[in-house]
């Protein structure tokens, strides 16, 4: 009984982290950031998206 309480915990866990998570890139985005882990992102140009389309 308490290894299934652990692990709803655990997994409750992991739902918060991922949902705030996907809250927080919907939030950016719509502020208009381009690259929400930039250090620069409000004031980048997109070089940094253009940059990993051409290495890939």
């Amino acid at each position: 009984m308490t290894g299934n309480i652990a692990d709803i915990i655990v997994v409750l866990i992991l739902i918060i982290l991922v949902g705030a998570s996907v809250f927080y890139i919907r939030k950016q985005k719509k502020k208009g950031v381009h690259c929400i882990g930039c250090p620069s992102a409000g004031a980048c140009s997109g070089a940094c998206k253009s940059k990993m389309k051409k290495e890939k």
